[in-house]
């Protein structure tokens, strides 16, 4: 039976986009129990994740997507708990952009399944947002994490690199809105939202 609750940190950096600096709040979502975590999104700066993750053993540091905005500290939480990092490869030529001469350490397809503290997630490929943007569904927590693929009141932003509008509705409608309606969407800014309500937004 799991025991793995979701808890929420909040850290604040920029993205750039276009040869300009925005300020950005990104969540960070650690799924596990008092003795191991999973992170999703390792955003900006590595020492409130890490000081959330209070010692804890991390099984894995799983990344949405390759945007700088979401990847920023992977590394830096990689060396302080040397847990692997899972990335899709799809999105290789963002990570190269931020981290060159490094790479992670897992190839996150469709599929892929995680285990901590008693509960999967499995990986859900839903590019758009960018070629390799996966979420990470947690069905026995009624929960799906998605981070820049699915936010309240509509799809991710399209005007990042290599982001597609018509490829992201398609795997919005196919991919996600089929899951359960009460499936709680946690998101990578903003608030929660919920399938059913994202249904009625996009269906």
């Amino acid at each position: 039976m799991s025991t793995a609750r979701i808890e929420k940190v909040v850290v604040s950096g920029v993205f750039s986009l276009d040869g300009q600096d925005f300020d950005v709040d990104n969540n960070v979502w650690l799924v596990g129990d008092d003795d191991e975590v999973l992170v999703i999104d390792a955003p900006h700066d590595a020492a409130p994740i890490v000081e959330a993750i209070g010692g804890r053993t991390v099984t894995a540091v799983v990344l949405t997507h390759g945007h700088n905005d979401h990847i920023g500290a992977a590394p830096a939480v990689r060396d302080a708990t040397g847990a692997p990092i899972w990335f899709n490869s799809q999105d290789r030529m963002l990570w190269d952009v931020v981290h060159p001469g490094t790479t992670p350490d897992e190839d996150l397809v469709e599929g892929t399944r995680l285990e901590v503290a008693g509960t999967t997630l499995v990986a859900v490929s839903t590019p758009g947002h960018s070629p390799g943007s996966t979420c990470l569904y947690a069905a026995d927590l009624g929960t799906v994490f998605t981070g820049d693929t699915l936010f309240c009141g509509g799809p991710g932003a399209t005007g990042r690199s290599f982001s597609d509008e018509p490829t992201i509705l398609e795997s919005i409608r196919t991919r996600l809105l089929t899951l359960p309606a009460d499936t709680v969407v946690r998101t990578g800014h903003g608030d929660d939202t919920t399938i059913a309500a994202e249904s009625r937004t996009l269906g």
